[in-house]
């Protein structure tokens, strides 16, 4: 099973470990956090936990949660970590020298349990984090591991995914002839498979 990791402006950790790198007391990243913060059961149904990364202090990051919390009455539910110095930032690569020394790009990296960075996103400083989105990519790195396939663009959780091709030609064979029963697939290439489990989105457990 695959941890998550996704590192954006302010970072976001999960049993796939989710961070997501914030900026204290900015417009767009107080919407982030509490997208996040409103999407955690979902990260948690996935076996993902959040954490939160930003250069601000302890301090800074108790006073914008409390801020948030007495505008909206939402806890942010996830721990945010204080990377004063920046060296986690720009371990991750998260601050860009073409637009500032210190000021952070929205990254989200989403690390699997064995340390091993799966998927990166990079957004401009301008533009918010799609929440729908990572979740997405989380649920199909792991699905597709566990059912040794891969996802077709524009996939949505519980839909068919893709069997690997085959490997020689008797296996080209015999995919030919699977697909004139099952009708399972466009060519020996690209065949399709129900996985295994899914959860359903958020936004469909809503209707």
């Amino acid at each position: 099973m695959i941890k998550t990791i996704v590192i954006g402006q302010e970072n976001v950790i999960f049993n796939y470990l989710t961070i997501p790198k914030f900026k204290d007391f900015t417009p767009v990243c107080t919407t982030e956090m509490i997208a996040f913060t409103r999407a955690h059961t979902y990260f948690k149904k996935l076996n993902t936990e959040l954490l939160g990364l930003s250069v601000d202090s302890n301090s800074s990051h108790l006073a914008w949660m409390y801020d948030i919390f007495c505008k909206t009455g939402i806890k942010v539910s996830f721990p945010i970590i204080a990377d004063r110095n920046g060296e986690i930032a720009r371990k991750y690569g998260m601050i860009s020298s073409d637009i500032s020394n210190t000021e952070t790009v929205r990254n989200v990296f989403i690390i699997d349990d064995k340390g091993i960075i799966r998927a990166i996103f990079v957004y401009p400083m301008q533009i918010g984090r799609a929440i729908p989105e990572i979740l997405r990519t989380v649920q199909a790195l792991q699905v597709a591991d566990e059912n040794s396939a891969m996802t077709p663009a524009n996939w949505i959780p519980c839909e068919p995914i893709i069997m690997p091709p085959p490997q020689n030609f008797q296996g080209l064979q015999d995919r030919v002839e699977e697909m004139k029963t099952q009708r399972d697939g466009l060519t020996w290439y690209l065949g399709f498979k129900t996985p295994q489990k899914c959860i359903k989105p958020a936004n469909e457990e809503n209707n």
